[in-house]
């Protein structure tokens, strides 16, 4: 499916089919700016930004770290060989899972370059355009009891496929005006045996409501909702 192809100090893999121009300068920003098709994603770590151009809507993602490494190391991450490249695990990811028909963002390209011993990477999938996170969606007031079973019932079906997000927050939880659900940001995911790691999985989402919600916003009743239709 995808095509590699090298590039100073590194690789792009690429959807020949979505990509008609592949290099280098398909993830440089200063680029697309020029050509007024780049718009900044608020919130976040400010790593995404949203390409309109020709037709294509696109969200480009530069990798970068959290925490308190953040501090010292923000976009560099330790080399150990280009398929353990944090973008080229998440495109073939979003591939595998695109094949098992779950609902993820299409994967369009990705890229990494190397320094000595580190690398920088970037990710580009299709735009999920008219979708709200969960995050967004909560804080307008416009959840509801079919919202919240529906996400519950799109992560069950991760979950019965063996899909481990590394990290699940309600920011990586995108809904469409007709129920659609999404799940983003699958870097560093695994496919895994069933196990206790889904109950972690959960857990995490739920300390993600209760920071989002800043003590204001009533998050619990509808988690359980969530809980009760993905534990079915």
């Amino acid at each position: 499916m995808f095509q590699r192809l090298a590039v100073d100090r590194g690789a792009i893999l690429f959807d020949p089919e979505r990509v008609d121009d592949p290099g280098w300068e398909l993830f440089d920003r200063n680029r697309w700016r020029r050509r007024g098709a780049l718009t900044a994603h608020t919130g976040g770590r400010g790593s995404i930004h949203f390409i309109e151009d020709r037709g294509r809507q696109w969200a480009l993602r530069r990798y970068l770290r959290g925490g308190i490494v953040a501090r010292l190391v923000r976009e560099r991450f330790l080399y150990f060989g280009e398929d353990r490249t944090r973008s080229f695990r998440e495109l073939r990811l979003l591939a595998a899972l695109l094949q098992k028909g779950l609902p993820v963002p299409a994967p369009v390209a990705a890229a990494y370059r190397r320094g000595p011993c580190t690398y920088v990477a970037e990710l580009i999938t299709e735009r999920l355009v008219g979708a709200a996170s969960l995050t967004e969606m909560l804080r307008a007031g416009r959840m509801n009891e079919w919202r919240w079973a529906e996400i519950g019932r799109c992560l069950r079906r991760f979950h019965d496929a063996g899909v481990r997000h590394a990290d699940l927050t309600a920011n990586n939880i995108m809904l469409g005006e007709a129920g659609q659900v999404w799940v983003l940001d699958l870097d560093r995911g695994r496919l895994r045996e069933p196990g206790v790691w889904r109950e972690r999985v959960l857990d995490r989402l739920a300390r993600s409501l209760a920071k989002v919600s800043s003590g204001r916003i009533e998050w619990r009743s509808g988690y359980a909702m969530l809980r009760s239709a993905h534990d079915r």
